[in-house]
């Protein structure tokens, strides 16, 4: 019982913050040290680096188009951007061919070996033949064609890609372009891009690319590739929207798989069918098949747009000023805990008051009023009495 009523006791008390000076040329140190670091700290890196007093938008809407130039030679026949570039269309995501194998004259038919009916336990759905030999309708074995290994077209080093990307901050209702308006026709077919030189031209060249993600344009060819062109908008609404510029860097985006022994480099198939001239009647279908090895590029935008706004900036200044108050807290620690004295300084903050005692000091101080009205009264009576023994006299 005695406990739960001391439990009761503790719980309903009031704890109130004593104010104790120190006079202490180390512990004063420490504690202007901390508070000037902290005002640092938020000055500097909250407020003018992270620009914490703005609001933020990062929901950008973003739209890309692209357009590659250049022609090249490869399997004996010149190649132009209808023949390298998938898709065609001048999306965010392309593809540009450097090397093609060649399968030609490829007859669908039934294996000789395995009827259309049968399943096998190591091939998903209908079973097919090799690539390289099929049966005919007519009984007649077909081989197709395929062309030696070639070698890759090396004129795609000189290629150029043009990105034109619009962006928007739904937020604050702006939209900006990667390149100014002010940019005339002759000046877009001259430049290509430079990070120091011609930041501003949207036509990248494909070897100046590769050299920025650190590959080498040879190797990158045989087996092709990912490459990512990042275009990251950050701006300060702030200031005046023409310095809402884009910032673009590139990485190479499949090098984790770059020393694996399968599944390098980037490569896939498509075909092209035709139909025999053996009369409309008998015609028969065939396709050229292609395994092309490609640089896939993918262009990735980003942004963050920020504009001072009141909420954040109280927000802040309020974690601001209390964080000050951690300088205190660290004192204290060290007041209590590591310096000489420790003992003495707790016995100076930490003062417990009850009721009994505040009872006690309280019938101290009446009775102290009780005597000082007592001496009042009997040095006016002495006084009159010395006075009426003057008139006496």
């Amino acid at each position: 019982m005695s406990l739960l009523w001391g439990f009761i006791t503790d719980f309903f008390t009031y704890e109130t913050t004593k104010s104790v000076v120190v006079k202490s040329w180390s512990v004063g140190i420490i504690n202007r040290v901390v508070q000037l670091l902290i005002i640092i700290y938020f000055v500097w890196w909250v407020f003018l680096h992270e620009k914490a007093y703005q609001v933020k938008d990062s929901g950008i809407e973003s739209s890309v188009m692209t357009k590659v130039k250049g022609f090249g030679y490869h399997n004996n026949r010149v190649m132009d951007v209808a023949d390298y570039v998938a898709p065609t269309q001048g999306a965010a995501v392309f593809c540009i061919i450097t090397k093609l194998i060649v399968t030609e004259e490829q007859f669908q038919g039934f294996c000789p070996e395995v009827s259309p009916f049968q399943s096998s336990i190591h091939v998903a759905g209908l079973p097919t033949c090799s690539s390289s030999l099929y049966h005919g309708f007519n009984n007649t074995t077909y081989s197709t064609l395929q062309s030696p290994r070639p070698q890759p077209m090396m004129e795609v080093e000189n290629f150029t890609i043009f990105i034109k990307n619009s962006i928007r901050f739904p937020m604050f209702n702006v939209t900006r372009g990667n390149f100014p308006s002010s940019l005339n026709t002759t000046y877009i077919r001259s430049c290509t891009y430079d990070p120091e030189h011609n930041r501003h031209c949207p036509i990248f060249k494909v070897g100046d690319v590769l050299r920025y993600t650190g590959q080498n344009f040879s190797t990158i060819a045989q087996t092709g590739g990912e490459i990512g062109i990042n275009i990251e908008w950050e701006c300060n609404l702030d200031e005046s929207e023409e310095r809402c510029e884009p910032h673009y860097s590139f990485t190479r985006l499949d090098a984790v798989f770059q020393k694996n022994a399968i599944s390098q480099g980037y490569n896939f198939r498509f075909a092209k069918y035709y139909k025999t001239e053996n009369g409309i009647e008998n015609r028969t279908d065939f396709r050229t098949l292609h395994k092309a090895y490609a640089i896939r590029f993918d262009i990735l935008v980003t942004g963050l747009a920020g504009k001072f706004n009141t909420v954040p900036t109280l927000i802040n200044l309020v974690a601001a000023f209390t964080s000050v108050g951690l300088g205190t807290v660290l004192c204290d620690i060290i007041l209590l805990n590591f310096l000489k004295g420790a003992d003495q300084y707790k016995a100076k903050k930490f003062e417990e008051v009850s009721e009994s005692q505040i009872q006690i000091l309280l019938s101290r101080e009446s009775c102290s009023q009780l005597s000082n009205k007592a001496e009042e009264k009997i040095s006016d009576d002495s006084g009159a009495v010395s006075l009426y023994l003057d008139q006496q006299l």
